[in-house]
Formats: structure tokens, sequence, C-alpha cells
């Protein structure tokens, strides 16, 4: 299959002018044939973007229908991040759509940092999702830090053979494109669910500087990211990189499944207990 990655510009409190240009480089990606999309985490109003507090929409609702509708118009798989409204409470959600414009698989972030608890409540399930382009689990951004590296785990034992990963990046505003600030925060992790489950993760992460919010002044320099067992994709790192990057991608087959899964993983020199000094 071929899966376009959209590392996009996702402006503050401009739900508008976001999603447009999202369907702009979708539109891109139909055009080049794209069966599934990755788009970045909570594209309507910015992750922590205090606007998103009262604004944000429920799931289903206007904005994921806009992206329904896409996607069964033009017979595309697209994932995507947006603020989840439901009664008084907001989540920071993840969904994958079908190319029949039905939400398949839907997931709110759990590993929250501090800074997002005054935004988004934390998700309380870890889900896969067999379709004819293999079985797709999704998560949002840090559920990939090592320190949540269980929700990672948690859809490799399920059988996950793709994960996206809607993502929201961010370094200091005095960050050149002469460091990499991704090696050991995102590439590492990363590698580590590849190489163990066999699978292919990608995650997705918007550019551009941060209005509002208690990230206010840093900003989101793209660099996002495909590993599976054998490969490394990156995209560009700056804050105004824009860009569609598509990959042409053959999942690995996956035939181990309950203690089998952790019989490999001891095998491959994992340590399941960590000893308490």
């Amino acid at each position: 299959m071929k899966i376009g990655m959209i590392q996009l510009l996702v402006e503050g409190t401009e739900p508008d002018r976001n999603i447009q240009r999202a369907l702009t480089y979708l539109d891109k990606a139909v055009a080049q044939k794209c069966d599934l999309v990755i788009l970045p985490e909570t594209i309507d109003f910015a992750w922590t973007h205090p606007a998103a507090l009262q604004q944000s929409k429920p799931i289903p609702g206007e904005y994921s229908n806009i992206f329904c509708h896409y996607a069964k118009q033009h017979r595309l798989y697209i994932c995507v991040g947006l603020t989840e409204k439901e009664g008084n409470q907001n989540y920071n959600t993840a969904i994958l759509i079908n190319n029949e414009g039905a939400i398949i698989l839907k997931h709110r972030k759990i590993n929250l940092l501090e800074v997002e608890f005054p935004y988004y409540e934390r998700g309380n399930k870890i889900e896969v999702v067999d379709t004819p382009l293999g079985r797709i689990g999704i998560n949002v951004c840090a559920d990939n830090y090592e320190n949540g590296l269980h929700i990672g785990h948690a859809l490799g034992h399920l059988g996950a053979q793709l994960i996206l990963s809607p993502s929201s990046w961010t370094v200091e505003h005095q960050y050149t494109e002469k460091e990499d600030p991704y090696a050991e925060k995102w590439i590492k992790p990363y590698t580590t669910l590849a190489q163990y489950y066999n699978l292919t993760i990608i995650g997705v992460t918007s550019v551009g500087y941060i209005v509002g919010g208690p990230y206010e002044g840093k900003k989101m320099v793209g660099g996002s990211l495909m590993v599976s067992s054998n490969h490394v994709k990156q995209l560009t790192t700056n804050e105004f990189s824009t860009e569609l990057v598509t990959v042409d991608l053959t999942l690995e087959n996956i035939e181990r499944k309950g203690t089998q899964i952790g019989e490999n993983l001891i095998e491959r020199g994992y340590k399941f207990i960590q000893q308490i000094n």
C-alpha cells in the first residue's frame, strides 16, 4: 500500500484554516494514489491551546465529519488527531477513518504530559482494528515516550502490524537544524517497538510556532518518522517544512500471538521485570 505522511502547519485557535490546509494536502495524497494518510495531533486548535477548552467538538461531530466525508468521497483511509469534547471534558484524540467514511478506531491519549492536565482528560482504552490494509493500532504522541512505551507494547501484543501516531513534537525556539532532537526521544522507542514486534510505526508531527498555552514561544519542527524493523525514514526538520511524503509499504506478517509474543521478546533479550533496589 501507499501511505501519505502529511507534516502540516498547525496554527493555534485556527481550526478552519488548519482543516482547509489539511484538505489541500489530502488532495495531493489522492493525486498520488495513497491508500492511507496520517495527519498530526490536534490539528483543529493545536496542542494545548486554551481555545479548545470551550470550542472543541464531539466525535463524531463537525470536524471529524469533514474528514469522514472526504474519506468516503475519495475512497481513502485517514488517521487524524482532533480535540474531542464529551460532556464537560476534552480528550486529545486520534481517529482512524476507513475508505467508506466510517470511524473504525478511536484512541484518547493516555500518557499525558503534566502541562496537558488542564486541557485533556486521560484515555482508558487500547485497541487494534483489522482492515484490508492490515491490523492497525493508533496512539498519540507521548504514548510512545520511553516511559509510556507499555502502550505501544500493548498494541504489539494485540498483533498490530502498523501503529499510527498523530503527534505534535516541540523544541525550544533556539533549536537549529544542525541539531537532532529526536534520536533518543523518538527514534529509539519507535525502533524498540518495530524490531521487537516486526511492525511499522509512523509518527507525523506538525510544524510552526506555538501561540497560546503553556508552550507558547516554542516551535514544532517536523522530522516526522516512519520506522519498520529494518528501515527508518525521517521527513524534513524545520519549522517551515509542511510537506506530503509518500511511502510504499508492505506490512510484515505477524503469526505469533498470546504467550508466543512474550517468549519471542525474551529470546530477543527483552527484560519484563526490573528489580527494585
